[in-house]
């Protein structure tokens, strides 16, 4: 079978009766074992993915099948998905099923989207090459030797390698856009709130989003649609109504786009990376687009404050995990205390350890004014700075990451904070909480792939899109 890269193909392909549900199926179960070496898969739903797609295909002979009836997707291992494992890819969370579905999943389970499998990822969603999951690294299809970014990196090597057409990922501070933009696909962050994280296993509560990883923008557009809205299950999320994000994708006009000075000017940025996206600026102001450089103050301040905050919510986030109810338990343990420290201390990788007793520190009664309250103060800064920003122009460009995909082991061999330097141009969208999306922007000299970062303002992420389209075609 051809591959599908798009929703749009498969649909016409239905339609013409060239092709099924339960043969796309065939066809992404195929590409599955054939890229076992990726290690991106952690479980295969096969059986029920077939019986699933059958019943799908008698929906659309009956003209009653919902609108993602042929797309088929994969899960990251952090959302729910009843009566399906779940362990964010870590130890800890050995033999755990999920009691329910969360509610972005159910969503495109009812719209007959076809669940194939969950996929790993970093350790509980920290990290940004996916070396840190219990279950081994997962490498890039475009170079194995290579990691495919992170969190939510076997997400986006899972559609580069054509197993599933759409994964559902999650970002915290970058963890869809940085794989996307390692693996040559489209990865959508939306605005925080704009989908219930009811079903998603937090990390940072004030940052976690879920997030899509695509093809096409018009492929992470439709799935936007059908995932965000109100949520009886989640308080923090938004009833804004939510758009037809799929049909809203045409771009006629003349636009303000800034860039920032500061990130074309660090230090971290590779050359490639910098003319490329030099060129795509230049690309908007020859189209006619108003394209001017600002300055951004507060970019050496993104990461600590990131960190800071991301590091203390995860350690009381995670508290949770202690050996107790339900998943690992350590045999090596004598009385309650020894069950909690031994569970822990061997049921979490080195990682997740480290953020946990950093965060832990940070919230600790004699440094929780100078590191914790600060933070929060900068982020309020930077929130403000960068929505004061996106009410003068209606984008801002800039690049998804500092470097192309790295070699495994390189970073985390080296220093950690090597890797935490990947992050560094995403955490501005999720210190404020805004939308932004990575496409593709060519390649390096060495065929490895560049992203191309949009940002937008809060819940505009239809003109965003629809922009992102459009700058993908320059």
């Amino acid at each position: 079978m051809e591959q599908h890269t798009s929703f749009e193909r498969i649909r016409e392909a239905i339609s013409a009766g060239k092709t099924t549900c339960a043969d796309l199926v065939e066809h992404y179960l195929e590409n599955i074992d054939k890229t076992k070496d990726l290690n991106a898969y952690l479980e295969v739903y096969a059986d029920e993915a077939r019986e699933t797609a059958k019943q799908v295909d008698k929906k659309i002979v009956a003209g009653t099948a919902g609108k993602l009836a042929g797309m088929v997707v994969s899960l990251k291992d952090v959302l729910c998905h009843k009566d399906h494992g779940l362990q964010g890819a870590s130890k800890i969370l050995d033999g755990f099923e999920s009691q329910f579905t969360g509610t972005a999943v159910q969503r495109l389970i009812d719209e007959d989207a076809v669940i194939i499998g969950r996929v790993n990822c970093d350790e509980f969603a920290m990290g940004s090459g996916n070396e840190n999951s219990a279950f081994g690294p997962t490498r890039n299809p475009i170079d194995p030797e290579r990691v495919p970014g992170g969190s939510s990196g076997a997400s986006a090597a899972a559609v580069k390698a054509d197993t599933c057409l759409v994964s559902i990922g999650s970002d915290t501070g970058g963890s869809v856009r940085q794989p996307a933009a390692f693996c040559d696909v489209v990865g959508l962050k939306p605005t925080y709130s704009r989908i219930s994280r009811y079903g998603l296993t937090a990390y940072a509560s004030s940052f976690d989003t879920v997030g899509v990883l695509a093809n096409s923008v018009e492929d992470a557009s439709i799935v936007l649609e059908v995932m965000a809205g109100q949520d009886d299950y989640d308080s923090t999320v938004s009833r804004k109504p939510v758009p037809e994000y799929s049909k809203l994708l045409g771009f006629d006009k003349k636009v303000k786009v800034a860039y920032m000075k500061e990130t074309l000017e660090s230090e971290g940025l590779s050359d490639e990376i910098k003319e490329k996206t030099l060129a795509k600026i230049e690309a908007l102001r020859k189209a006619g687009h108003t394209v001017e450089e600002v300055s951004f103050p507060w970019l050496d301040y993104l990461l600590p404050t990131y960190y800071i905050l991301t590091m203390a919510e995860a350690s009381s986030n995670l508290s949770r995990f202690d050996g107790v109810r339900y998943g690992y338990r350590s045999p090596n343990t004598t009385d309650l205390e020894s069950m909690y420290k031994k569970s822990r201390s061997e049921g979490f990788g080195e990682e997740v350890k480290r953020r946990i007793m950093l965060g832990t520190f940070v919230l600790s009664a004699s440094y929780y004014d100078a590191y914790y309250t600060k933070a929060q103060k900068v982020r309020r800064l930077i929130k403000d700075y960068t929505e004061k920003l996106l009410g003068e122009y209606d984008f801002v460009v800039l690049p998804t990451t500092p470097t192309t995909a790295f070699k495994i082991g390189s970073h985390a061999k080296s220093d950690p904070v090597t890797t935490f330097l990947e992050d560094l141009y995403t955490v501005q969208a999720s210190v404020s909480g805004l939308p932004a999306i990575s496409v593709p922007n060519g390649h390096d000299q060495n065929g490895l792939p560049v992203g191309i970062q949009v940002m937008a303002g809060a819940f505009k992420e239809a003109d965003m899109l629809a922009f992102a389209k459009y700058l993908s075609t320059l």
